[in-house]
């Protein structure tokens, strides 16, 4: 059985090594390359989800679509599409980064995220397939909705912030500019 990896960063964003995802979050969670990804469908609504009650970090709380680390040596966009297939059953053709410098701190119960993120944008419809692992529950809701929602995640309320000074509509948001990555993602 392999063991899934997370890359860890210096404060710069290099890349220094990797840690097993089992093992990275904790009270002194290292500075880790993750993503996170807000799926649309055709209608502007976004896909909030609900973690699964027995994950490790935020157990139970909502968010955006789906967050995940890459592997190491695995691009971002390819990050993005294996956990949207395994966490939703979501096949993606078309991701797109808008966010690429996103970067925080959370804490929650004694566990700390603490992430360069880029975020990016995923059109598609349908009805998700979440694994049970994974997401209790998912919800479709209108974009301009979305900053009410009761209880989001920390880092989903920190981006929401980012993503509203690209304007109101995501399907008009400019693309990120891929060289502002941190230079773990621009070399995987």
């Amino acid at each position: 059985m392999n063991t899934e990896k997370v890359v860890l960063l210096d404060e710069a964003g290099h890349a220094i090594g990797s840690q097993d995802k089992a093992t990275v979050h904790h009270a002194s969670t290292p500075l880790h390359l993750a993503f996170s990804s807000y799926v649309f469908d055709r209608s502007g609504r976004v896909l909030l989800t609900q973690r699964a009650h027995t994950k490790t970090t935020w157990p139970g709380v909502w968010t955006n679509s789906c967050c995940g680390h890459p592997l190491p040596g695995e691009p971002l966009p390819d990050a993005v599409r294996r956990r949207l297939s395994d966490e939703l059953g979501i096949v993606a053709d078309q991701v797109e980064l808008v966010l690429p410098e996103f970067r925080y701190r959370a804490e929650l119960a004694g566990v700390v995220e603490y992430e360069i993120c880029p975020v990016y944008r995923v059109t598609w419809d349908g009805d998700p397939q979440p694994e049970p692992t994974e997401v209790a529950a998912y919800e479709w809701v209108e974009w301009s909705k979305v900053a009410s929602w009761p209880g989001l995640s920390p880092w989903c309320l920190l981006q929401l912030d980012a993503l509203s000074a690209l304007g109101p509509a995501p399907a008009d948001w400019p693309l990120g500019d891929h060289d502002l990555l941190p230079p773990a993602a621009l070399n995987p």
